[in-house]
C-alpha cells in the first residue's frame, strides 16, 4: 500500500509541476537557435499561448472540481478545444521547424503533432474527463462489460448469416467500437455533448431504432443463442421504463443494431479489402462518423480509392480528430479512405487495447 501511495503521489506532483510550469514542459519547443525566421518566430509563439491556455484550463476545472463548484455545461468542450489547439500549434511549429520534432511519446502519436514532455498535462486531461463523464448514479453496469459486447456483437453476426470466422471478427470489431467510443468504460456521460450518453454513445433517436431492430433479429437470435436472450431478458427487466442506455448491456445492444448490425454480413468482404484487423476496426469507426460516405464507399468497388470532398464531411472527421491538427492537415478538401484511415492514428492505441481484451475473453 505505501508503495502504491508513493506512485500516486509522484503522478499528482509531476501534474503538479507541469500545470505551474515547473518542469521542463515544452521544452524541446522553448530551447530555439539564437535566430529564427518571422513564420518560425510566429508558429513558436503561437504554441507558446496555446500550452498556456491549456495549462490555464486544466488547473480551472481542476479547482472546480476538488471544490465542489458547479461545472458549466459541457464542461469538456473548452478542455477538448484547448488540447486540439495544442497538438495543432505544435504540429505548425514542427512543420516549421522540423528539427524540433520531439521523441516517441506514451499515447503514440506522431511526434510532429505531439511534445512528450507535456504527457503530464494529457494525463491530467484524461483524469478530468473521467471525474466529468463519470456514469450517472442510476445507470446499470455489468460484471462482464467486454465479454457483454463480444458475445452480442457475435450473436448478431451470427444471427445474419456469417461463419464462425466471420462471427469473430464481428466480436472483435464489436469491442473495438467501445473502445473508440469510451475507452472501454461503461455507461459514461459526455463531458462535450448533452445528446450522446452510454456504453455506445447514442442518441435518443439511435437507440430508439436500435431498439426496434433487435426485436426484429430477436427471434432468429433466440434459435442460435438462448442463453444471451434469457440475460437479455433479465437486463430488459432490470432496465424497465429507464433510458436504455443507461444500462450497459441494452446501450451496446441498442448501438450495435442501430449503426452497424446490417453491415456485419459484409464481414467477409470487408476483411479481403482491409486484411488488418485495426483497418476493420477503423471502417466501422467511420461507419459511426461519416456513415452515408463509409457506405457509399463500399458500395463504389473500389473502397479505399474512394474520396470524400464535401466539406461538412471533412467537418464530421476533424470533429473527430482525423485531419483536425494543423494548418496543413485542416487546409485539406479532399481525402481518399486510404488517407483516412492511415490518419486515424489516435484510434491506434484505443484498437490495440481493444483487441487485446478480445483475445482475453476469448481465451476464458
Amino acid at each position: 500500500m505505501g508503495a502504491r501511495l508513493h506512485i500516486i503521489a509522484s503522478v499528482t506532483l509531476a501534474v503538479a509541476a507541469a500545470l505551474s510550469g515547473a518542469v521542463n514542459v515544452g521544452s524541446s519547443a522553448r530551447a530555439q537557435p539564437a535566430a529564427l525566421t518571422a513564420k518560425q518566430s510566429t508558429a513558436l509563439e503561437a504554441y507558446n499561448r496555446a500550452l498556456s491556455d491549456f495549462k490555464a484550463i486544466l488547473s480551472q476545472r481542476r479547482r472546480q472540481i476538488d471544490a465542489h463548484e458547479p461545472l458549466p455545461n459541457l464542461p469538456g468542450q473548452a478542455l477538448y478545444l484547448a488540447r486540439v489547439d495544442v497538438m495543432s500549434t505544435y504540429k505548425d511549429l514542427t512543420d516549421a521547424l522540423p528539427s524540433r520534432l520531439g521523441r516517441p511519446n506514451k499515447y503514440e502519436v506522431p511526434p510532429a503533432y505531439f511534445d512528450a514532455d507535456i504527457e503530464p498535462l494529457i494525463d491530467e486531461y484524461r483524469a478530468l474527463f473521467d471525474v466529468m463523464e463519470a456514469p450517472p448514479p442510476n445507470a446499470q453496469a455489468s460484471v462482464t462489460p467486454f465479454k457483454d459486447v463480444v458475445d452480442l456483437g457475435t450473436a448478431i453476426a451470427r444471427a445474419k448469416g456469417l461463419d464462425a470466422k466471420g462471427a469473430d471478427a464481428a466480436g472483435r470489431i464489436s469491442l473495438g467500437l467501445f473502445f473508440a467510443e469510451t475507452n472501454g468504460k461503461q455507461n459514461v456521460g459526455n463531458g462535450r455533448s448533452n445528446t450522446y450518453i452510454g456504453s455506445f454513445q447514442t442518441g435518443p433517436s439511435e437507440d430508439r431504432n436500435g431498439r426496434k431492430r433487435w426485436q426484429a433479429i430477436k427471434p432468429s437470435i433466440a434459435a442460435l443463442d438462448p442463453k444471451l436472450i434469457a440475460r437479455d431478458d433479465r437486463e430488459e427487466a432490470r432496465i424497465g421504463s429507464l433510458d436504455h442506455r443507461l444500462n450497459h448491456w441494452t446501450a451496446v445492444r441498442d448501438g450495435l443494431m442501430n449503426a452497424h448490425a446490417d453491415l456485419f454480413a459484409q464481414i467477409p468482404d470487408i476483411a479481403r479489402t482491409l486484411p488488418d484487423p485495426i483497418d476493420q476496426m477503423k471502417f466501422f469507426e467511420l461507419i459511426q462518423i461519416i456513415p452515408t460516405a463509409t457506405r457509399a464507399a463500399l458500395k463504389s468497388g473500389n473502397l479505399l480509392q474512394s474520396r470524400v470532398s464535401d466539406p461538412t464531411v471533412m467537418k464530421y472527421l476533424r470533429n473527430n480528430s482525423i485531419f483536425a491538427y494543423g494548418r496543413t492537415d485542416r487546409a485539406r478538401t479532399s481525402a481518399s479512405f486510404r488517407e483516412i484511415l492511415d490518419a486515424m492514428w489516435l484510434f491506434n492505441q484505443k484498437f490495440t487495447r481493444a483487441q487485446a481484451e478480445f483475445e482475453r475473453v476469448r481465451t476464458r
